[in-house]
Protein backbone atom coordinates (compact mmCIF):
# COMPACT_ATOMS: atom_id res chain seq x y z
CA UNK A 1 0.00 0.00 0.00
CA UNK A 2 1.31 3.67 -0.72
CA UNK A 3 3.32 5.45 2.04
CA UNK A 4 3.90 8.83 3.01
CA UNK A 5 6.93 9.94 4.94
CA UNK A 6 5.59 12.83 7.46
CA UNK A 7 6.98 15.56 9.58
CA UNK A 8 7.71 15.63 13.26
CA UNK A 9 4.02 17.60 13.76
CA UNK A 10 2.03 15.15 11.81
CA UNK A 11 3.81 12.60 13.64
CA UNK A 12 2.92 14.07 16.89
CA UNK A 13 -0.96 14.89 15.63
CA UNK A 14 -1.70 10.84 14.69
CA UNK A 15 0.80 9.73 17.50
CA UNK A 16 -0.15 12.11 20.61
CA UNK A 17 -3.78 12.02 19.85
CA UNK A 18 -5.34 14.58 22.97
CA UNK A 19 -8.09 12.49 23.79
CA UNK A 20 -10.13 12.94 27.06
CA UNK A 21 -8.10 11.85 29.86
CA UNK A 22 -6.10 9.81 27.44
CA UNK A 23 -3.48 12.11 25.97
CA UNK A 24 -0.42 10.00 24.20
CA UNK A 25 3.22 11.11 26.34
CA UNK A 26 5.12 13.18 24.02
CA UNK A 27 8.73 11.84 22.86
CA UNK A 28 10.11 14.80 21.05
CA UNK A 29 12.78 16.67 24.21
CA UNK A 30 13.96 18.91 22.09
CA UNK A 31 13.87 20.95 19.08
CA UNK A 32 17.00 20.53 17.71
CA UNK A 33 16.23 16.91 17.70
CA UNK A 34 13.31 17.12 14.74
CA UNK A 35 12.84 13.98 13.16
CA UNK A 36 13.87 14.20 9.24
CA UNK A 37 16.87 12.20 7.78
CA UNK A 38 18.17 10.03 9.70
CA UNK A 39 16.66 9.34 13.34
CA UNK A 40 16.63 6.75 15.80
CA UNK A 41 14.80 5.09 19.29
CA UNK A 42 16.33 4.83 22.56
CA UNK A 43 15.64 1.17 23.49
CA UNK A 44 17.16 1.14 27.00
CA UNK A 45 15.49 3.02 30.32
CA UNK A 46 18.42 5.27 30.58
CA UNK A 47 21.62 5.56 27.89
CA UNK A 48 24.60 8.16 29.01
CA UNK A 49 25.35 10.95 26.45
CA UNK A 50 29.37 10.68 25.86
CA UNK A 51 31.40 14.42 25.26
CA UNK A 52 33.42 12.06 22.37
CA UNK A 53 32.47 8.20 21.06
CA UNK A 54 34.33 6.33 23.43
CA UNK A 55 33.17 5.14 27.34
CA UNK A 56 35.94 6.72 28.99
CA UNK A 57 34.78 9.97 28.03
CA UNK A 58 32.95 12.13 30.06
CA UNK A 59 29.33 11.60 30.42
CA UNK A 60 27.46 14.64 29.60
CA UNK A 61 23.64 13.57 29.64
CA UNK A 62 21.15 10.87 29.36
CA UNK A 63 18.69 9.82 26.85
CA UNK A 64 15.68 7.47 27.68
CA UNK A 65 13.83 5.13 26.05
CA UNK A 66 11.62 6.11 23.08
CA UNK A 67 13.55 9.33 23.20
CA UNK A 68 13.79 9.89 19.42
CA UNK A 69 17.53 11.79 18.68
CA UNK A 70 18.58 13.40 14.69
CA UNK A 71 21.73 11.06 14.47
CA UNK A 72 24.13 13.49 12.77
CA UNK A 73 27.16 11.36 11.80
CA UNK A 74 28.06 7.85 12.24
CA UNK A 75 31.65 7.21 13.83
CA UNK A 76 34.11 4.19 14.44
CA UNK A 77 34.87 4.84 17.96
CA UNK A 78 38.71 4.97 18.07
CA UNK A 79 38.49 2.62 21.34
CA UNK A 80 35.37 0.78 19.98
CA UNK A 81 33.69 -1.87 21.18
CA UNK A 82 35.66 -4.51 19.23
CA UNK A 83 32.40 -6.57 18.22
CA UNK A 84 30.52 -3.02 17.13
CA UNK A 85 33.02 0.01 17.40
CA UNK A 86 29.77 2.66 15.44
CA UNK A 87 28.78 5.69 17.60
CA UNK A 88 26.28 8.10 16.59
CA UNK A 89 26.86 11.98 16.53
CA UNK A 90 23.59 13.71 18.27
CA UNK A 91 22.06 16.93 19.96
CA UNK A 92 25.05 17.41 21.79
CA UNK A 93 27.48 14.59 21.94
CA UNK A 94 27.56 10.84 20.88
CA UNK A 95 25.36 8.02 21.98
CA UNK A 96 26.68 4.41 21.22
CA UNK A 97 24.53 2.67 18.54
CA UNK A 98 23.97 -0.48 20.00
CA UNK A 99 21.05 0.56 22.32
CA UNK A 100 19.69 2.90 19.41
CA UNK A 101 17.12 1.17 16.55
CA UNK A 102 17.46 3.18 13.72
CA UNK A 103 13.49 4.35 12.98
CA UNK A 104 11.52 6.29 9.96
CA UNK A 105 7.94 7.44 10.20
CA UNK A 106 6.33 6.27 7.56
CA UNK A 107 2.32 6.61 7.61
CA UNK A 108 0.05 4.52 5.55
CA UNK A 109 -3.60 4.18 3.55
CA UNK A 110 -5.77 2.44 5.88
CA UNK A 111 -7.74 -0.57 3.84
CA UNK A 112 -11.50 -0.58 3.95
CA UNK A 113 -11.60 -4.48 5.10
CA UNK A 114 -9.69 -6.82 7.04
CA UNK A 115 -10.59 -10.25 6.68
CA UNK A 116 -11.31 -12.27 9.84
CA UNK A 117 -8.28 -14.23 9.39
CA UNK A 118 -5.82 -11.66 9.59
CA UNK A 119 -3.88 -9.50 7.19
CA UNK A 120 -0.06 -9.29 8.55
CA UNK A 121 1.03 -6.06 8.77
CA UNK A 122 4.47 -3.62 9.80
CA UNK A 123 4.76 -1.14 12.30
CA UNK A 124 5.96 1.78 9.97
CA UNK A 125 6.36 4.72 12.86
CA UNK A 126 9.14 4.91 15.82
CA UNK A 127 6.45 3.65 17.94
CA UNK A 128 2.79 3.33 18.41
CA UNK A 129 0.16 2.93 22.08
CA UNK A 130 -2.56 0.22 21.41
CA UNK A 131 -6.02 0.48 23.60
CA UNK A 132 -8.53 -1.59 23.91
CA UNK A 133 -12.40 -1.34 23.47
CA UNK A 134 -15.21 -2.26 25.93
CA UNK A 135 -18.47 -1.51 26.03
CA UNK A 136 -18.42 -1.04 29.93
CA UNK A 137 -14.92 1.13 30.29
CA UNK A 138 -15.04 2.53 25.72
CA UNK A 139 -11.49 3.31 24.79
CA UNK A 140 -8.38 2.52 27.50
CA UNK A 141 -4.93 2.55 27.46
CA UNK A 142 -3.39 -0.97 26.71
CA UNK A 143 -1.42 -1.69 29.78
CA UNK A 144 1.76 -2.98 28.38
CA UNK A 145 4.77 -0.98 26.71
CA UNK A 146 3.57 0.41 23.41
CA UNK A 147 4.73 -1.42 19.98
CA UNK A 148 7.70 -1.00 17.95
CA UNK A 149 8.98 0.16 14.63
CA UNK A 150 9.22 -3.23 12.21
CA UNK A 151 6.97 -5.24 14.85
CA UNK A 152 4.93 -7.58 12.64
CA UNK A 153 1.06 -7.65 13.70
CA UNK A 154 -2.07 -9.51 12.38
CA UNK A 155 -4.82 -6.76 11.82
CA UNK A 156 -8.30 -8.49 12.30
CA UNK A 157 -10.73 -6.23 11.60
CA UNK A 158 -11.17 -2.02 10.75
CA UNK A 159 -12.83 0.00 12.98
CA UNK A 160 -13.14 4.07 13.73
CA UNK A 161 -10.93 4.38 16.43
CA UNK A 162 -11.23 7.02 19.37
CA UNK A 163 -9.81 9.97 17.04
CA UNK A 164 -12.62 9.16 14.49
CA UNK A 165 -9.76 7.59 11.72
CA UNK A 166 -9.12 4.27 11.01
CA UNK A 167 -8.10 1.62 13.49
CA UNK A 168 -7.09 -1.84 12.94
CA UNK A 169 -8.25 -4.40 16.03
CA UNK A 170 -4.90 -6.26 16.28
CA UNK A 171 -5.14 -9.60 18.07
CA UNK A 172 -2.37 -11.96 19.33
CA UNK A 173 -1.11 -14.92 18.27
CA UNK A 174 -1.04 -16.24 21.72
CA UNK A 175 -4.54 -16.47 22.16
CA UNK A 176 -7.95 -14.94 20.59
CA UNK A 177 -8.93 -12.69 23.60
CA UNK A 178 -5.57 -10.84 23.95
CA UNK A 179 -7.27 -8.24 21.13
CA UNK A 180 -5.99 -4.33 21.58
CA UNK A 181 -6.20 -1.41 18.41
CA UNK A 182 -3.81 0.92 16.83
CA UNK A 183 -3.74 3.53 14.54
CA UNK A 184 -4.45 1.97 10.67
CA UNK A 185 -1.82 5.06 9.09
CA UNK A 186 0.72 3.11 11.55
CA UNK A 187 0.55 -0.02 9.69
CA UNK A 188 1.80 -1.19 6.61
CA UNK A 189 -0.22 -4.03 4.98
CA UNK A 190 2.19 -7.04 3.69
CA UNK A 191 2.00 -8.31 0.62
CA UNK A 192 2.39 -11.86 0.49
CA UNK A 193 5.03 -12.15 -2.03
CA UNK A 194 7.18 -10.12 0.43
CA UNK A 195 6.83 -13.10 2.44
CA UNK A 196 6.60 -16.07 0.57
CA UNK A 197 9.22 -18.76 0.42
CA UNK A 198 12.81 -18.53 -1.37
CA UNK A 199 15.10 -20.98 -2.98
CA UNK A 200 12.38 -23.53 -3.20
CA UNK A 201 14.47 -25.19 -5.94
CA UNK A 202 16.85 -26.67 -3.49
CA UNK A 203 15.91 -29.62 -1.83
CA UNK A 204 15.32 -29.55 2.40
CA UNK A 205 18.08 -31.96 2.92
CA UNK A 206 20.47 -29.42 1.12
CA UNK A 207 19.92 -26.43 3.48
CA UNK A 208 21.73 -25.93 6.97
CA UNK A 209 21.90 -23.63 9.31
CA UNK A 210 25.40 -22.74 11.29
CA UNK A 211 25.85 -20.57 14.24
CA UNK A 212 28.53 -20.06 16.43
CA UNK A 213 28.62 -18.95 19.85
CA UNK A 214 32.36 -17.69 19.97
CA UNK A 215 32.39 -15.51 16.91
CA UNK A 216 28.40 -14.53 17.19
CA UNK A 217 27.76 -15.05 13.79
CA UNK A 218 25.13 -17.09 11.66
CA UNK A 219 26.14 -18.62 8.10
CA UNK A 220 23.11 -20.20 6.16
CA UNK A 221 24.25 -22.74 3.56
CA UNK A 222 22.62 -24.54 0.30
CA UNK A 223 24.82 -27.55 -0.45
CA UNK A 224 28.02 -26.81 0.94
CA UNK A 225 27.65 -22.73 -0.67
CA UNK A 226 27.77 -20.19 2.13
CA UNK A 227 24.56 -18.04 1.11
CA UNK A 228 24.26 -15.76 3.84
CA UNK A 229 26.68 -14.46 6.80
CA UNK A 230 25.50 -12.14 9.41
CA UNK A 231 26.38 -11.35 13.06
CA UNK A 232 23.91 -12.29 15.97
CA UNK A 233 23.79 -11.97 19.43
CA UNK A 234 22.81 -15.00 21.59
CA UNK A 235 21.73 -15.97 24.88
CA UNK A 236 23.72 -14.55 28.04
CA UNK A 237 25.12 -17.45 30.06
CA UNK A 238 23.60 -17.30 33.65
CA UNK A 239 24.16 -19.24 36.99
CA UNK A 240 20.64 -18.67 37.72
CA UNK A 241 17.82 -19.86 35.51
CA UNK A 242 15.35 -18.11 34.14
CA UNK A 243 11.91 -17.45 35.83
CA UNK A 244 10.82 -20.84 33.81
CA UNK A 245 13.31 -22.40 34.57
CA UNK A 246 15.19 -22.60 30.95
CA UNK A 247 18.70 -21.79 31.14
CA UNK A 248 19.56 -18.57 29.32
CA UNK A 249 22.39 -19.70 27.43
CA UNK A 250 21.48 -20.74 23.93
CA UNK A 251 22.00 -24.92 23.58
CA UNK A 252 24.64 -26.31 21.44
CA UNK A 253 24.27 -28.62 19.47
CA UNK A 254 22.16 -30.15 15.96
CA UNK A 255 18.61 -29.11 15.78
CA UNK A 256 15.63 -28.68 13.16
CA UNK A 257 13.43 -25.96 12.53
CA UNK A 258 10.16 -27.21 13.74
CA UNK A 259 7.76 -23.99 13.76
CA UNK A 260 7.65 -20.85 12.12
CA UNK A 261 5.64 -17.67 12.84
CA UNK A 262 6.42 -13.89 11.41
CA UNK A 263 5.54 -12.60 14.76
CA UNK A 264 5.80 -13.84 18.11
CA UNK A 265 4.76 -11.85 21.30
CA UNK A 266 7.68 -12.79 23.43
CA UNK A 267 8.07 -12.86 27.57
CA UNK A 268 4.67 -11.66 29.78
CA UNK A 269 1.81 -10.22 28.05
CA UNK A 270 2.65 -6.76 30.07
CA UNK A 271 5.98 -5.23 30.93
CA UNK A 272 8.47 -3.29 29.37
CA UNK A 273 11.87 -4.83 26.93
CA UNK A 274 14.01 -4.76 29.82
CA UNK A 275 12.19 -5.90 32.66
CA UNK A 276 12.93 -3.23 34.39
CA UNK A 277 11.30 -1.44 37.28
CA UNK A 278 9.80 -4.76 38.62
CA UNK A 279 8.03 -5.32 36.01
CA UNK A 280 8.75 -8.68 33.39
CA UNK A 281 9.57 -8.34 30.34
CA UNK A 282 7.48 -8.01 27.40
CA UNK A 283 8.00 -8.57 23.49
CA UNK A 284 4.82 -8.17 21.49
CA UNK A 285 5.04 -8.51 17.32
CA UNK A 286 8.72 -10.00 17.93
CA UNK A 287 9.41 -10.72 14.01
CA UNK A 288 10.16 -13.65 11.99
CA UNK A 289 10.64 -16.21 14.58
CA UNK A 290 11.79 -19.77 13.32
CA UNK A 291 11.79 -22.34 16.78
CA UNK A 292 14.64 -24.81 16.66
CA UNK A 293 14.67 -26.13 20.12
CA UNK A 294 11.57 -27.29 21.93
CA UNK A 295 12.26 -24.58 25.38
CA UNK A 296 11.62 -21.50 23.23
CA UNK A 297 14.97 -20.72 21.35
CA UNK A 298 14.43 -19.50 18.36
CA UNK A 299 16.32 -16.99 15.51
CA UNK A 300 14.16 -13.93 15.08
CA UNK A 301 14.55 -10.57 14.59
CA UNK A 302 15.61 -7.65 17.15
CA UNK A 303 13.69 -4.07 18.09
CA UNK A 304 14.94 -3.89 21.07
CA UNK A 305 18.91 -3.39 20.50
CA UNK A 306 21.53 -3.02 18.05
CA UNK A 307 24.12 -4.75 19.40
CA UNK A 308 25.28 -7.75 17.29
CA UNK A 309 28.25 -9.56 17.61
CA UNK A 310 28.05 -10.03 21.55
CA UNK A 311 25.55 -12.26 24.32
CA UNK A 312 22.84 -10.40 24.39
CA UNK A 313 19.79 -12.45 24.85
CA UNK A 314 17.67 -14.72 27.56
CA UNK A 315 18.33 -18.13 24.90
CA UNK A 316 17.08 -17.48 21.70
CA UNK A 317 19.42 -16.04 18.82
CA UNK A 318 18.90 -12.22 18.31
CA UNK A 319 19.30 -11.29 14.08
CA UNK A 320 18.51 -8.10 12.25
CA UNK A 321 14.94 -8.13 11.02
CA UNK A 322 15.72 -8.17 7.90
CA UNK A 323 18.52 -11.62 8.41
CA UNK A 324 15.94 -12.89 10.30
CA UNK A 325 13.07 -12.14 7.47
CA UNK A 326 15.36 -13.53 4.55
CA UNK A 327 15.99 -17.00 6.86
CA UNK A 328 12.07 -17.09 8.19
CA UNK A 329 11.72 -17.32 3.88
CA UNK A 330 14.22 -19.49 2.94
CA UNK A 331 14.22 -21.53 5.66
CA UNK A 332 12.14 -24.89 6.18
CA UNK A 333 9.05 -25.69 6.76
CA UNK A 334 7.77 -23.13 4.20
CA UNK A 335 5.26 -20.86 5.37
CA UNK A 336 3.21 -20.24 2.30
CA UNK A 337 0.87 -17.68 1.28
CA UNK A 338 -1.60 -16.52 0.56
CA UNK A 339 -3.00 -18.04 4.28
CA UNK A 340 -7.20 -18.51 4.47
CA UNK A 341 -7.65 -18.96 7.99
CA UNK A 342 -5.87 -18.25 11.99
CA UNK A 343 -4.58 -21.62 11.91
CA UNK A 344 -1.72 -20.43 9.11
CA UNK A 345 -0.57 -18.42 11.52
CA UNK A 346 1.73 -20.53 12.54
CA UNK A 347 3.66 -23.55 10.54
CA UNK A 348 5.17 -26.87 11.74
CA UNK A 349 6.90 -29.41 10.90
CA UNK A 350 10.54 -31.34 10.15
CA UNK A 351 12.58 -28.47 8.67
CA UNK A 352 16.28 -27.17 8.08
CA UNK A 353 19.21 -28.16 10.37
CA UNK A 354 20.28 -25.94 12.68
CA UNK A 355 23.78 -26.48 14.26
CA UNK A 356 25.21 -24.46 17.05
CA UNK A 357 28.48 -24.52 17.40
Amino acid sequence: MPSTNLSRRAFLKLGGLALTGMAFRPVFPRPEEFPTGNIARVTVKELDLYSEPRDDSAIIGKRYRDQIVHIYEEVTGPKGPGWNPIWYRVWGGYLFSGYLQKVKVRFNQPLGYVPDYGRLCELTVPYSVAYTLSSREGWQRWPAAPLYYETIHWATDVLEGPDGEPWYQITSELTDGLVYHLPAAHLRPIPDEEISPISTDVPPEKKRIKISIPTQTLEAYEYDQVVLTTTISSGIPSRRPSPNGVPTETPKGRFRIYSKLPNKHMGSVTGNPDGDDGDRFSLPGVPWTSFFVNTGVALHGTYWHNNFGVQMSHGCVNMRNEDAKWIFRWANPPFNVPIDSRDDWEVTGYGTVVEVV
